[in-house]
């Protein structure tokens, strides 16, 4: 397993957050997604790093921004 942090602009709120972890379980392999609001800050747990172009779709799909990844690929 590897947990990958990534910043995501423009949450403010549970819902943000629950939209935003709905998207990101529907990438292949992630097994859970953590959401801190107040810092902007998700880390996504998955079987393999997943590609940044798949958690970007997924967050902007959710209605946000990524603004940075640790890691990104």
């Amino acid at each position: 397993m590897t947990g990958t942090a990534y910043t995501v602009t423009g949450m403010a709120c549970g819902h943000c957050a629950a939209a935003v972890t709905e998207e990101l379980e529907r990438i292949a392999g992630v097994t859970a997604v953590a959401v801190d609001v107040d810092t902007g800050t998700v880390v996504v747990t998955s079987d393999r790093e997943p590609r940044t172009a798949d958690v970007r779709a997924a967050v902007e799909e959710a209605g946000y921004g990524l603004a940075a990844a640790d890691g990104a690929r």
